[in-house]
């Protein structure tokens, strides 16, 4: 008879863990007990040697749905054993260091119960069981147990502890059990605080009356799983206006939810990852490409030729679409920029000018987690927004980087996420937003303050962007300056490539890799404004080979929402406009900036007031859509202006490999770097309006151009350095067109490309990039 003990780290708890080794421990006939803790989860067993090596490889191969195994340790048990049985003992509380699993989408048998007449958790819509339903949204501390959640509040029923203490039931220990008897119960409310109730509608209950107000083109508020969504009739262009103006989202593409992949299927084409991606736990918004099939309104993703949908992921929406044969929108609940609303009392103060009607329900969200974004780039998942489904589960680091102190890492300005870096695991936070609205910097706070105490996380370390604005700089510096502990200043191009590097599992002594960070902009070494960058790093450090010429941006942030304001500023850098006002005065481009006040701008770019020279590449897909007629005067997010030109670009001429199908672009220094000048290109951008060539053939020659100077730069750079490795990262590289066309022309080179797909692209992965740079410096000044 052997006797040991079995730590198993990972994610180990709320995803039927203990109840699959109780389960397999009685199989193998061994004697012992499990249980949570602070590490993950803990066994002792006492058997047969045989079969206690059985019991660990069926461990391994019959992990429940959600549990993801990071390492199992078998040791020899020395201290007293008095167990005759197995059994499931009491939770542990010690030193933190297991993970929350993500909130994961309603289960198929769940779904089938709440559909079935003769269960107890028909038409239920709080359901769950240990492979679905909430985990971060309603957790307060480790361990997961129902004490430390929101779900304290409900006493088990007689009925739900019997299948709670039932080893064979999949409820088994599924610490959010609750039925309409001892559950959280939902209930309609009108905006205007009139009374209501569901036989106004003749309908089954208050939930399936919100499909009714839906159809009926009303504006509903639904708390869900973790926030407060608006939603609305997505096929009712009416309606879909009134949302926009009532929530003061002008433009941005609103997400969609339909009810079953049928139903998408009408409006967009889908492709077996993309389905993967839909109907999986996570059950994120997925981009699709549209077919026309049917069509939603058209202010759900104007200039746009991708619609975002995702399936029902709790029983609630699977409830109120049960009837629904459309799509709804489903959005968040704020107005515009604002952090999502959680709270009942705060949705009715806040939102009450906004919905028609309220879905509440009095089950707490903790923690705020919007919906994960994602796509698929060739057959690769590409993260846009990683929060639901996703995190907070953890990113596994190469092996060196087990010996590093507690590091948090405090991301950046825009898109923001924060970074807990301890032993090999980084947990990256939810998306959190942008920090420059008050209410999202106060958000970010908090949910700072929660991971820190919930992780128990004492960071010996900070990691912030350079940029001295940032609010996330500064509060990492006050931190750091409080607590005395020591700060890293970590350039933000260098954070994205390393990002992208840790996440491919780059190993800590690895060679430097060529990494190109394009994006909006970033704050640089040289105390300029970066953002099309070639950078050769490695984990601890980098050198700048080569940049885009940098181009004023007049105005400040206003050359962000304003895109007209960088097409004048490139054709003044590239001295273009006197040609302008000579050879292309009938040009509508050229008569819109005539009207502009140009001397006044021609003394901010001289005289650099407000208007810092940037070698942004997100600029200049802006100033290329403005010349064309694309969001010239005004666009309401970043990036607006280039997302609608990829959207238009002309497959035909994008597929022809014709050399007059590609702009130039030119190639010359910047100080002691090589630099790519887009003068050539906007010569011949010039000609092609003169000549009226279409906006979609200009699109996609800007495309294959830029793609094309890209690869050429590599390939020059390649001629001086040992490079056959490249990192595409930085926002820009989200334009699915630049990303296929650079990685498609660097493969045939026999470059191997790393791109992203565990953390965004955009500034949503910089905390990773960020944690993982402080932790290589420390290592290496140790």
């Amino acid at each position: 008879m052997a006797t040991e003990e079995i730590r198993v780290g990972g994610t180990v708890q709320g995803v039927g863990f203990r109840p699959t080794v109780y389960r397999l421990a009685k199989a193998c006939g061994l004697g012992g007990d499990v249980c949570n803790d602070g590490e993950g989860v803990l066994i002792r067993v006492s058997g047969s040697e045989e079969a206690i090596t059985k019991f660990v490889a069926r461990l391994q191969t019959e992990c429940p749905p959600l549990a993801r195994i990071n390492q199992l340790i078998r040791t020899p048990y020395e201290g007293e054993f008095k167990f005759d049985d197995f059994v499931i003992s009491t939770s542990v509380n010690n030193v933190i260091k297991t993970e929350i699993t993500p909130d994961a989408a309603t289960c198929p048998q769940c779904q089938q119960e709440i559909f079935d007449p003769f269960s107890r958790f028909y038409r239920y819509p709080f359901t769950n069981c240990t492979h679905c339903g909430p985990r971060l949204s309603i957790i307060r501390a480790i361990p997961y147990d129902r004490c430390n959640t929101s779900m304290s509040a409900f006493a088990m029923c007689s009925e739900c502890k019997k299948e709670y203490y039932d080893v064979e039931n999949r409820r088994f220990h599924a610490q959010p059990i609750a039925c309409h008897v001892c559950g959280p119960a939902a209930w309609l409310e009108r905006a205007d605080g009139k009374s209501v109730t569901a036989s106004m509608f003749s309908m089954l209950d208050d939930v399936d009356a919100v499909c009714t107000l839906l159809q009926k083109g009303e504006i509903v508020a639904i708390k869900g799983l973790g926030g407060i969504h608006l939603a609305c009739d997505a096929t009712q262009e009416t309606v879909v206006q009134k949302l926009r103006q009532r929530k003061k989202r002008y433009h941005k593409p609103f997400a969609l939810m339909a009810r079953n992949i049928e139903v998408i299927e009408e409006y967009c084409s889908i492709n077996a990852k993309e389905k993967e991606l839909l109907t999986s736990s996570a059950a994120p918004i997925v981009l699709l490409q549209a077919t026309g099939k049917k069509v939603v309104a058209p202010s759900i993703a104007s200039g746009q030729n991708t619609l975002g949908f995702m399936l029902p992921y709790t029983p609630l929406h699977h409830l109120i679409l049960r009837r629904m044969n459309r799509p709804i929108v489903l959005t968040s609940g704020n107005l515009a920029d604002e952090p999502q609303c959680i709270d009942n009392d705060e949705a009715r103060e806040k939102l009450g000018t906004i919905a028609d009607y309220f879905l509440f329900h009095n089950r707490e969200i903790i923690n705020r987690v919007d919906d994960s974004v994602v796509r698929v780039v060739g057959d690769k998942v590409q993260t846009i927004r990683r929060a639901r489904g996703y995190a907070p589960a953890s990113i596994s680091l190469p092996l060196e980087f087990h010996k590093v102190p507690q590091i948090l890492a405090m991301g950046s300005e825009l898109k923001n996420t924060f970074c807990l870096l301890s032993e090999r695991e980084a947990i990256l936070s939810q998306h959190l937003g942008d920090l420059e609205n008050a209410a999202a910097f106060n958000a970010y706070r908090e949910n700072l303050n929660l991971y820190l105490n919930l992780f128990e996380h004492q960071p010996e370390v900070i990691a912030i962007d350079k940029h001295p604005e940032y609010l996330s700089s500064k509060l990492g510096k006050e931190l750091a300056d409080t607590n005395k502990i020591k700060i890293y200043h970590i350039q933000h191009h260098h954070a994205h490539i390393a990002a992208c590097m840790a996440e491919n599992g780059i190993s800590l002594d690895s060679s430097p890799i060529l990494g190109i960070a394009l994006d909006g902009l970033g704050y640089g070494d040289d105390s300029t404004l970066w953002g099309g960058e070639f950078l050769l790093a490695d984990y601890r450090s980098f050198k700048r080979l080569a940049t885009f010429k940098p181009v004023a941006m007049i105005g400040g942030e206003q050359a962000i929402y304003q895109p007209w304001r960088n097409t004048y500023a490139q054709l003044v850098a590239a001295n273009l406009w006197n040609d302008c006002e000579q050879k292309y005065l009938d040009l509508e481009i050229v008569k819109f900036l005539k009207n502009k006040p140009l001397q006044l701008l021609n003394q901010l770019i001289e005289k650099r007031i407000n208007s810092p020279p940037a070698s942004s590449v997100g600029r200049l897909f802006d100033a290329v859509a403005a010349a064309i007629g694309i969001y010239r005067e005004e666009c309401s997010y970043e990036g607006q202006a280039a997302i609608a030109m990829e959207a238009i670009v002309d497959v035909s001429s994008l597929n022809n490999d014709k050399e007059t199908l590609i702009y130039p672009f030119s190639f010359g220094f910047l100080d002691s770097i090589y630099c790519i000048d887009p003068r050539s290109m906007w010569q011949a951008l010039l000609n092609d309006l003169q000549q009226q060539i279409p906006q979609p053939v200009i699109a996609a020659k800007f495309h294959k151009g830029l793609a094309n100077a890209i690869v050429e730069m590599v390939k020059h750079l390649s001629q001086e350095n040992l490079i056959d490795r490249v990192v595409l990262t930085g926002g820009v590289f989200q334009n699915c067109i630049l990303l296929e066309q650079v990685s498609k022309r660097l493969q045939t080179l026999g470059i191997k490309v790393l791109t992203h797909s565990l953390v965004p692209a955009n500034d949503g992965g910089l905390s990773l990039g960020q944690a993982v740079i402080a932790a290589a410096q420390l290592i290496h000044e140790c």
